[in-house]
């Protein structure tokens, strides 16, 4: 279950990276669903207990496992969607930099405009 769970949101984190979403703060993010979506696949299939329940040593331990996969998924994922350029989210912050919540969505043809490839 492990390896499947581990090998589908190892795509969701490529999307994610594709569309803009790259860096720490996004692979912290992805470490949530990760978590998440382990304890909801454990706990519906009645492999698993609520994590409240399990001893202090052995959450610590998956909590460790589930940020090493989430960190090192994101950087992988980060540097191959870096060589397709700056994705649509990238393009829409650049518009107007720092937090502001009057911007504006981009035009559909300004988000998807790819770079051409390299190599």
């Amino acid at each position: 279950m492990h390896y499947g769970q581990g090998a589908l949101l190892g795509v969701l984190r490529s999307i994610m990276a594709q569309s803009g979403l790259r860096g720490p703060w996004s692979s912290g993010m992805f470490t949530v669903v990760r978590l998440t979506s382990d304890q909801i696949l454990e706990n519906a299939t009645g492999v698993g207990a609520p994590p409240q329940t399990w001893p202090r040593g052995e959450l610590a331990v998956d909590v460790l496992h589930k940020f090493v996969y989430g960190f090192t998924t994101g950087a992988i994922a980060d540097a191959l969607a870096a060589r397709d350029g700056v994705g649509p989210g990238q393009r829409h912050a650049a518009v107007r930099p720092g937090r502001h919540s009057d911007v504006g969505p981009l035009h559909a043809a300004a988000a998807h405009v790819l770079p051409a490839r390299r190599g």
